[in-house]
């Protein structure tokens, strides 16, 4: 009966773990990136915090499968993400900075670009365009041009695109960034209420952002990862009483 018992446990353990980095290590010319990252990827919302330049963009867009990494390897359910491919791809959702966005679409026909590049069926567009349009509280404006809308606005629409066809990861590049309080608390409230059977990685080097929302913080220096807890577990690691101690006393000379 132990015996069953700790094979069912075990068993659990492995399917939880979905998504995994081992020994990833990315350098351009002479520069080293990222340096022997190893993490495990399970379902909850991860902050990624670090200072400007810590190797968070990179990091990302490894996980993605946007990037190669120069060494190691990122696995979904124990497959090497490289065999996966376009499966792999179908279980994401990236909403990155604010780059290159189609200002002169419509929000609604932006998604429906972007749905019809995921492969959503057409038979099941309208539907998962109104409900993302929904999820960031963005069906009036939804006829609007994206060039017209506000910071703030364009954000919830990249988040609207990234969980189109209800991904099981979501990755979130800076999402507050350059958006005044209010619009930050709105982002906050979206991310915090995304389904617990996703992996959502945030990154950003805003602390608020993260500090009421996230499972587990992701600290990284300079390429590496320095530490990887809650954030109740950093503060106390750190004998201090706040994330935003952690962060100035990790990264305050960077």
């Amino acid at each position: 009966m132990v015996k069953i018992v700790f094979k069912i446990l075990k068993e659990f353990m492995e399917v939880s773990k979905l998504l995994e980095l081992e020994h990833i290590s990315k350098e351009y010319k002479n520069k080293k990136a990222l340096k022997d990252v190893n993490l495990i990827f399970e379902n909850g919302i991860y902050g990624l915090l670090g200072p400007n330049g810590a190797g968070k963009s990179t990091l990302m867009n490894i996980i993605t499968g946007n990037l190669s990494p120069t060494q190691g390897n990122v696995k979904w359910n124990k497959e090497d993400i490289k065999k996966l491919r376009a499966s792999y791809r179908s279980l994401l959702g990236f909403a990155p900075q604010q780059q290159g966005m189609y200002d002169s679409f419509s929000g609604t026909r932006f998604l429906s670009y972007m749905a019809t590049l995921k492969g959503i069926p057409k038979k099941e567009l309208n539907n998962e365009i109104k409900r993302v349009l929904n999820y960031v509280n963005m069906m009036e404006v939804k006829d609007q041009k994206i060039g017209t809308y506000s910071g703030g606005m364009k954000q919830r629409i990249l988040i609207a695109q990234a969980i189109l066809g209800n991904p099981k990861i979501v990755v979130l590049d800076e999402p507050t960034a350059g958006l005044d309080p209010k619009e930050r608390v709105r982002i906050r409230e979206r991310i915090s209420t995304l389904s617990k059977e996703k992996i959502i990685l945030v990154s950003t080097h805003v602390v608020s952002d993260i500090e009421s929302v996230a499972n587990k913080i992701i600290l990284i220096k300079k390429g590496k990862i320095i530490d990887t807890d809650s954030v109740e577990a950093l503060c106390e690691k750190n004998n201090v009483s706040s994330l935003e101690e952690v962060y100035m006393k990790l990264f305050g000379d960077e």
